[in-house]
């Protein structure tokens, strides 16, 4: 890695940072997901704030943004926050910390907003199959729900990689380093060969790959208009 590993925007402290107040919002809310007392906390909290399709009765304005702080197990939150904490750092020097965290929000709603996108052709899949609205609305759409930081983490994931291209990451498996570049790509692809195959799987592998396309839209778009340099 290079000397801004440890580094913060403008000289400010870790408690200062927007990585780590974003870290400490999600474990707080982890935390009354946990610790409310079940049917009225965290279950109400996901119904709330969840991400639902727009076709069912839960389905709220806010919520293409509110989801992305809500987790769905202490594994779920350790992976995505430690991704964050181990690439945002650098990015949030990189870009300064106001644009990384428009980055970070936009890269969760438009990863929000694609999971909605295919959310909808499933509907779309049932309906055509003859199954009544009412029923599909029902028995799918009020219980299909998106939680998680991820999409939010693979458009950091991207970011790193295209400011930090030849930076080598260590792979857990298999245990070998990897140019970020490519890591990138081999996860990108991944994830969409996933989202292809494994349409019934609960990781949403859609909302991961709108997350970097919105954060390489997003990007390009910065970088035309003179904003960074990478």
């Amino acid at each position: 890695m290079n000397n801004n590993f440890f580094g913060t925007n403008n000289g400010s402290s870790w408690g200062q940072s927007v990585v780590m107040n974003l870290i400490i919002l999600n474990v707080i809310v982890f935390l009354a997901q946990t610790l409310l007392p079940q049917g009225t906390g965290g279950e109400r909290m996901v119904d709330l704030f969840g991400l639902h399709f727009w076709e069912g009765h839960k389905f709220q304005i806010w919520q293409p943004v509110t989801y992305m702080f809500l987790h769905g197990g202490f594994s779920h939150l350790f992976f995505n926050m430690f991704a964050l904490w181990m690439f945002g750092r650098i990015l949030e020097y990189d870009m300064g910390s106001r644009r990384f965290l428009t980055y970070y929000l936009i890269c969760g709603v438009g990863a929000g907003l694609c999971n909605l996108a295919v959310n909808w052709f499933e509907f779309q899949h049932f309906i055509s199959e003859g199954y009544p609205i009412t029923m599909v609305r029902q028995q799918w759409a009020d219980y299909v729900v998106t939680i998680g930081a991820s999409g939010a983490v693979f458009g950091v994931l991207l970011a790193f990689g295209m400011f930090h291209p030849n930076d080598r990451i260590m792979l857990l498996i298999p245990p070998i380093p990897m140019k970020a570049k490519w890591f990138v790509v081999a996860y990108g692809v991944l994830e969409l060969f996933l989202g292809v195959t494994q349409t019934g799987s609960n990781i949403a592998h859609f909302a991961h790959v709108g997350g970097m396309l919105f954060g390489l839209l997003l990007l390009v778009l910065w970088k035309r208009s003179g904003k960074i340099y990478y």
